[in-house]
């Protein structure tokens, strides 16, 4: 129903006659307003309820670790509510800020190459990490540019869609340039050996082709030539080897086998097992994971979710996928009440970035899904993600204050 209720929505827009100039005038000149109506109260407590809940689980998580590493057990804390609080500033700014300044092809495209070109020199500048190079360091703050990219991915995405829909009869303006996108992205992530952000950006960008009003046999044709394309690749990776990415074969035998080295190779997650069964439904108590005290790597990042589990048990977990539940379908309702076809592409595609990396994450700590190295929006530890998190969540709240202007 939502679906066609886009659909309709959008074929209106396009069709109208007295809209269509005003869509052509925002991709030549900048559309850079101020916007005061009122936002989606309900999500915005809902995100700041998710960002409050993340900290406190976040500090109980890293506190041994920051005390080890530091010798200050709120050293994690300090730094992330630092970027919590410049987070939710440049959210509040940007929930004003019309969201139609994106929607211009010098502003999506500049900003598109910008990144991009960022993300390509940290290959070469950049901090090298377990073999990756996905940080840019300045000393006093780590950056990664690879959370700012998918947000541009989903802005030109969102573009290309709302200007091609048209058009969307002819392959030339239907598939191919999401492919060349997709893939220049994809490529930029894989040569920073970032998997799992080259899976959540092909989660994003199939997602948002669906959504987009691409008639059906024309996506799942696309779909088909992925599958093939993804199983030709695989089986060369077979018979070639590795080529230097052997530790994905690696964490999928510890998926497969949590209990084959957990001294070794499956620690990671086999204590991440421990600190979900130890929970039990109610938990230890907030505070009271034995797992945080240096036997669980990366307990303040990756496997915060596990430390959830530990200390609040099967309820307490229940509640944080609850949340982001809410988060997505509120953001899909945000999606569906959008003004236009850019703003329900644009609040489409954020609502499945946040959506799918929380449920990746959980399903990695619950060992449903290999090791990803991808982390819990709003809970994990990171500066970078965090404040991207809160700028797409402000771009929402903007899509959202114009739900109910006159077009």
């Amino acid at each position: 129903m939502a679906s066609r209720t886009n659909e309709q929505h959008s074929v209106n827009y396009y069709d109208s006659a007295p809209v269509r100039q005003p869509v052509a005038q925002a991709r030549k000149k900048l559309n850079l307003r101020l916007i005061f109506t009122e936002i989606d109260k309900p999500f915005f407590v809902l995100v700041m309820a998710l960002l409050v809940f993340g900290l406190v689980m976040m500090f109980s998580a890293s506190y041994a670790w920051s005390l080890s590493t530091s010798g200050d057990g709120t050293y994690y804390l300090k730094r992330q509510a630092f970027a919590g609080g410049i987070g939710v500033v440049l959210m509040l700014i940007l929930s004003m800020v019309d969201y139609h300044f994106f929607q211009n092809t010098k502003v999506v495209y500049l900003g598109f190459v910008l990144v991009y070109a960022i993300c390509i020199a940290t290959l070469f500048i950049g901090t090298e990490t377990a073999d990756a190079r996905r940080w840019i360091d300045f000393g006093f703050i780590q950056f990664q540019p690879s959370e700012l990219l998918k947000v541009a991915f989903i802005l030109i995405f969102a573009y290309i869609m709302s200007v091609n829909f048209p058009k969307f009869k002819d392959w030339k303006y239907c598939v191919f340039p999401f492919v060349i996108i997709l893939g220049m992205v994809s490529g930029v992530l894989v040569l920073q050996r970032h998997m799992s952000a080259v899976m959540l950006v092909g989660m994003i960008g199939v997602g948002m082709m669906f959504v987009s009003g691409m008639p059906s046999k024309t996506f799942w044709k696309f779909i088909a030539f992925v599958v093939v394309v993804a199983v030709i690749v695989f089986a060369a990776k077979l018979f070639f080897g590795g080529s230097g990415f052997s530790y994905i074969s690696e964490r999928i035998e510890s998926w497969k086998n949590p209990e084959g080295d957990p001294q070794g190779k499956t620690w990671q997650t086999y204590q991440s097992l421990l600190a979900i069964g130890s929970g039990g439904w109610t938990g230890l108590g907030f505070g009271e994971s034995r797992q945080k005290f240096l036997y669980l790597p990366m307990s303040q990042n990756d496997f915060v979710f596990s430390i959830v589990c530990e200390e609040l048990g099967f309820v307490g977990a229940m509640v944080v996928v609850l949340l982001f539940a809410m988060f997505v379908g509120r953001g899909f309702y945000i999606a569906t009440h959008a003004k236009d076809r850019f703003g329900m592409l644009v609040a489409a595609g954020i609502s499945m970035h946040i959506g799918a990396q929380a449920f990746l994450n959980i399903m990695v700590a619950c060992n449903a899904f290999p090791n990803t190295g991808i982390s819990l929006p709003f809970f994990s530890y990171g500066g970078t993600s965090l404040l991207i998190q809160l700028v797409e969540v402000g771009i929402l709240l903007n899509i959202s204050r114009q739900a109910h202007l006159k077009k």
